[in-house]
């Protein structure tokens, strides 16, 4: 695949150990992107990567609220909210990323999921597009025009930074096998796939890097 390095930024949608196999709020085979995401990075000029990290009494945890249970669902923000286990809190193992994950061509780190009034699946805005992370000024200040997402999870923050990315003007490109979903449901995956497909997204695969 011929990248535009200037105008071209490869985003890393939060590869962090809860998201991994054993962590607490775990993706199926997320560890096994790591390789391949490592590889796709060395085609990028602007390595850009999102980092979920909440306060420990963010209200998507369902430990804030007596007998909830991860599943159900709560109003936070003004919006339905499905409730989470506790997850990549702020200071914990589990909102570090992957030891594996080469970390070493990233150009700068944005983080979300700091209001404990409200979720942040996108890596652009909370899920009430209230809060800024400063992404898309980044993006344009760098003269970017074109993304490619990969990371986790395929059916929240993926999706919803794909989303922004294109409604936002950016070119974007999904690396289809460099992401994994948490699938609540079995076919939420190929849904978020083809979600991002209907609204202009254009998929491509790892395979197309090499």
């Amino acid at each position: 695949m011929d990248i535009k390095q200037n105008s071209t930024a490869l985003l890393i949608v939060d590869v962090q150990n809860d998201f991994i196999p054993g962590g607490a709020l775990e993706v199926k085979d997320g560890d096994q992107i790591i390789p391949m995401i490592n590889a796709i990075q060395k085609k990028f000029s602007h390595v850009i990567v999102t980092q979920d990290f909440h306060p420990a009494n963010h209200g998507s945890f369902a430990s804030q609220y007596d007998g909830k249970s991860p599943g159900e669902f709560v109003v936070l923000g003004g919006l339905d909210q499905i409730l989470w286990p506790d997850h990549c809190v702020q200071g914990t193992f589990g909102a570090e990323f992957h030891k594996d994950l080469d970390q070493s061509n990233w150009e700068v780190i944005f983080q979300k999921g700091k209001n404990p009034e409200v979720d942040s699946y996108s890596g652009f805005f909370d899920n009430a597009r209230k809060g800024d992370t400063g992404l898309n000024a980044y993006l344009k200040a760098k003269g970017i025009d074109t993304v490619f997402v990969c990371g986790l999870a395929l059916d929240y923050c993926v999706k919803f930074t794909a989303l922004d990315a294109k409604s936002l003007g950016f070119e974007t490109f999904l690396i289809e096998d460099a992401t994994r979903a948490v699938n609540l449901s079995p076919s939420d995956g190929k849904d978020a796939i083809e979600e991002m497909r209907k609204s202009g997204i254009q998929i491509c695969t790892y395979k197309e890097f090499l």
